[in-house]
């Protein structure tokens, strides 16, 4: 038997967030996705044992200046493409620039050095990850997929699709029915 899970990433990594610092009695308060700010100094100890705490989930804690900025902007893309029905005719550069505060060409070429790949990269595959869920999850047609994911056209994001998977969005849901006609 298989079962078919849905989840908020975003609600999952906040629990574990909170179920690991409540455990270690530390003062906080999380702020954005991915960003905590302690209300008090953290000894070493506890920040150690944090750090270890979090390894079997995969979360790290980023201390890079670099880095920390390349994770805000995975973690706004993430946002973005996710929570899309809030932003929805938004151009991604304009949306990055106004939520990070720094221009379009700073971050893209930061995000390059730190990741060896692009933001339009990067965002295809959130995109493309995000419509499998869709798929899978919610049993939206592709054209609703390709409007609340901002693409012009179905063929816009079929093309994106085979690219990223190698079969088309098509192909993929006649995979997932065929599934689940094999398991009832």
């Amino acid at each position: 038997m298989k079962l078919f899970i849905k989840f908020d990433f975003n609600t999952v990594c906040n629990t574990v967030l909170k179920e690991q610092l409540d455990a270690l009695d530390l003062k906080y308060e999380i702020l954005n996705f991915g960003e905590v700010a302690f209300l008090e100094k953290v000894p070493d100890h506890k920040h150690d044992e944090f750090t270890k705490a979090l390894e079997p989930y995969g979360i790290e804690i980023v201390e890079d200046h670099k880095s920390i900025l390349v994770q805000k902007m995975k973690d706004t893309i993430i946002d973005m493409v996710y929570n899309s029905d809030t932003e929805v005719h938004v151009k991604s550069s304009v949306y990055l620039s106004e939520k990070l505060g720094h221009s379009y060409g700073y971050l893209s070429n930061l995000f390059s050095e730190v990741t060896y790949t692009s933001v339009e990269n990067f965002i295809i595959l959130q995109k493309i990850e995000y419509t499998k869920r869709l798929i899978i999850n919610e049993n939206k047609s592709l054209t609703e997929i390709a409007f609340q994911l901002n693409y012009s056209s179905v063929a816009h994001l079929s093309t994106q699709f085979k690219n990223t998977t190698g079969i088309t969005p098509s192909a993929f849901q006649r995979i997932i029915a065929k599934r689940r006609e094999e398991n009832n």
